[in-house]
């Protein structure tokens, strides 16, 4: 049995989506780690052969893929499909089927994961529901021996006779570091490039999954929004965190060290959960001389923390800080106030760690053109070292999806997969979409290129290579 996983080219007409965030297109590449872990996971299971196949990231267009899929011979397509690429990939569905009639597709991720009807276009498809490791180990089993009856496999989603059949729930994998290290070598001849990091031999990890916070509008991975889709449908509650113990994380950044990789963009929706946890994995990282830059909230930053980070190489911490308004966060349950806010920037820049912000825009309907100004006049005046600007997406599955339909907030007849850097689907009591979006156009052009933001990154550059990676990735940012 040949098993193929793939990143189709884009055929909608948009730029790619971003299948690792899953909620904006890509303004630069990133390796797919949670992709990469299943395909570790299957390749374990010993049932064929496994290949990877990115048209993406090799800028490879519809007729690429057609003529690879003509001289293909792979028995299972398996497609990790975020909102944003659901369109272009039931295309590239249609196109695969015509070329390999006979062949299984396996669709992963969030999109599938909720828009399981719109997805299940024919039966020749399966969708893997919520976290996929364990779940795509014993569909595949049953396909190759083709007597276990699919009715038996929890967390799948099919088609019998033309009828949708959504299996049971499948219990989240309780040990972590029991699942492989991601299949790297499928991207070993690659190059990824982090404008934060700025440092080539990049890659991304993570060390645990999911987030215990109740921010009515979050989705802060693609990971993530699968397993707490299928965990609120089962019992409509957000997942447990899952954590891989500080010696998986050591044994996987010596590899990497080994392997020349020298910067990791952790993945984990909240690096930062207490000192002991942060000062085991900060020591890992200084012991391999990683540069590395993670996520994090502005309540976990303490003083100590802060000085590990510092010197065990942290380049970037991302920090959620969305308003400065305290009721609008009282009314998005961020459980944050802006005294922490500024409190943990005071402290990270204390011990010279740079900060990004991220801001989002129209999070609460109690936003208004003169709570956005506030906002966006704080997050520059604190003259971090960047700050991405987004507008909310009503994701299906939120809370704030929820309170959108109720109070017809959206200004289409329903949610629309949108690219939360530039557009909007909202119609808040105070604001329209187009004037958040002339807002967010304004305010990048006015950070983006202004002389101190422009001033402090240049000075951040080693190589004119570095330089013109950032300046595309800006580009894109800017103007798509």
């Amino acid at each position: 049995m040949k098993i193929t996983f793939l990143v189709p080219p884009v055929l909608d007409g948009n730029r790619p989506a971003e299948r690792s965030a899953g909620c904006t297109r890509v303004v630069y590449l990133a390796p797919n780690i949670y992709e990469l872990t299943v395909i570790g996971v299957v390749e374990n299971e010993n049932l064929g052969e496994v290949d990877y196949q990115d048209f993406v990231f090799y800028k490879k267009n519809e007729q690429d893929y057609r003529e690879f899929l003509s001289n293909d011979n792979s028995d299972i397509y398996c497609i990790w499909t975020v909102n944003l690429s659901i369109e272009s990939d039931i295309k590239a569905i249609e196109i695969l089927q015509r070329y390999r009639p006979d062949s299984r597709v396996i669709l992963m991720g969030p999109g599938p994961s909720y828009f399981i009807k719109k997805c299940l276009v024919n039966d020749r498809i399966f969708i893997v529901r919520g976290e996929p490791e364990a779940t795509i180990v014993e569909l595949l089993h049953a396909i190759n021996d083709g007597k276990t009856s699919f009715f038996n496999i929890l967390g799948i989603s099919w088609m019998n006779l033309g009828r949708v059949i959504n299996n049971g729930f499948r219990p989240l994998i309780k040990d972590l570091d029991s699942l492989p290290l991601p299949a790297r070598h499928f991207i070993a001849d690659r190059r990824y490039y982090n404008p934060k990091i700025k440092h080539k031999g990049y890659t991304t990890a993570f060390t645990s999954r999911n987030c215990p916070y109740h921010c009515i509008y979050c989705v802060p991975s693609s990971l993530t929004f699968a397993r707490e889709i299928e965990n609120k449908r089962h019992n409509g509650l957000k997942p447990p965190i899952s954590y891989r113990s500080p010696e998986s994380v050591d044994r996987e950044m010596a590899m990497l060290h080994e392997q020349g990789y020298q910067a990791i963009g952790f993945m984990d929706d909240n690096f930062i959960w207490n000192e002991e946890r942060t000062r085991q994995l900060c020591d890992i990282m200084k012991k391999y001389d990683m540069l590395w830059g993670c996520q994090a909230r502005v309540d976990a930053i303490t003083e100590p923390i802060a000085k590990m980070l510092s010197e065990s190489g942290c380049c970037y911490v991302d920090l959620g800080v969305e308003s400065f308004n305290d009721e609008i966060l009282k009314y998005v349950r961020k459980g944050i106030t802006t005294e922490q806010i500024y409190e943990a920037i005071g402290l990270l820049k204390k011990y010279n760690v740079p900060v990004k912000l991220n801001v989002l825009i129209g999070s609460s309907p109690l936003e208004t053109k003169e709570t956005l100004r506030h906002t966006l006049k704080e997050a520059k005046k604190l003259k971090v070292d960047q700050v991405m600007f987004n507008i909310v997406s009503p994701f299906p599955g939120t809370e704030f999806y929820k309170l959108c339909k109720e109070n017809n907030w959206l200004s289409t007849t329903d949610y629309v997969p949108t690219d939360v850097q530039r557009e909007s689907i909202l119609n808040l009591p105070n604001i329209s979409s187009k004037e958040m979006e002339r807002i967010l156009f304004k305010n990048n052009l006015s950070y983006f290129l202004s002389w101190d933001f422009i001033s402090k990154q240049t000075k951040r550059f080693s190589s004119w290579s570095e330089f013109t990676h950032a300046a595309r990735a800006l580009k894109i940012k800017l103007f798509g």
